[in-house]
């Protein structure tokens, strides 16, 4: 989902961008605000899953990657005879380990609950809409931009899909590596690696649609404006 998101660093450690797979941290949910309820929840991560997941499904249909776990998935398929909901469920299962650990069951498993059911329907959508003939410029900036809706409505369910995030505050812990610039490498690294199996141009489309993914998430995702929980 290129396409890597949970808490972010705490408020000392400043990361440079917002990355595509958890929520930024934010202040505590005001006694006054709504809780969601069971129904909402389900609901809510049935619909950030098939808005994500479609997203990443017209990002394979235009060779193209992300950042993130999502990213990784996705270039991993293309060098390997697996189906990509196969690979992106592999991929993500030592960072559901992580997130038990650090996040707790509660987040841990709607997080595995997503990461699940956006692999089962990335068999889904091929059968319905057999193969794409994509532009890569809206195949990319579109599958980004479904793909960062789909994220924004999990966070406020208190999911994600999985990610880099749980991995990157581990190494601040455990190294004293600032938490958001290991996110920045590791999805750098996707990126670049990319350039083995993805044309140059489809390379540079892939950036800007990854850019204009976290530009959906810091415009919407933000502390204070959302107090559902």
């Amino acid at each position: 989902m290129s396409p890597s998101t949970e808490t972010r660093a705490d408020a000392t450690t400043a990361a440079p961008a917002t990355h595509p797979e958890e929520p930024t941290a934010g202040g505590s949910v005001p006694p006054s605000a709504v809780r969601h309820s069971v129904v909402e929840d389900v609901l809510g991560i049935l619909t950030g899953t098939f808005a994500a997941s479609l997203g990443l499904f017209l990002l394979k249909s235009s060779g193209a990657v992300t950042g993130g776990t999502a990213g990784l998935a996705l270039l991993v398929s293309y060098s390997v005879a697996l189906p990509f909901g196969v690979v992106f469920f592999a991929v993500n299962l030592p960072f559901f380990a992580l997130a038990v650990w650090k996040k707790g069951w509660n987040f841990a498993l709607r997080t595995g609950a997503a990461i699940t059911l956006v692999s089962l329907m990335a068999s889904v959508h091929p059968a319905a809409f057999g193969s794409l003939d994509l532009d890569p410029v809206y195949g990319v900036l579109g599958g980004n931009l479904l793909a960062g809706v789909g994220l924004l409505i999990l966070f406020r369910h208190q999911s994600s899909l999985g990610g880099f995030s749980i991995l990157a505050l581990l190494l601040q812990d455990k190294l004293n590596w600032r938490a958001g610039y290991v996110q920045m490498v590791l999805d750098v690294a996707i990126v670049l690696a990319s350039l083995v199996l993805v044309a140059p141009l489809v390379v540079l489309l892939s950036a800007a649609g990854a850019t204009l993914l976290n530009l959906v998430l810091a415009l919407n995702h933000r502390p204070g404006r959302y107090t559902g929980n």
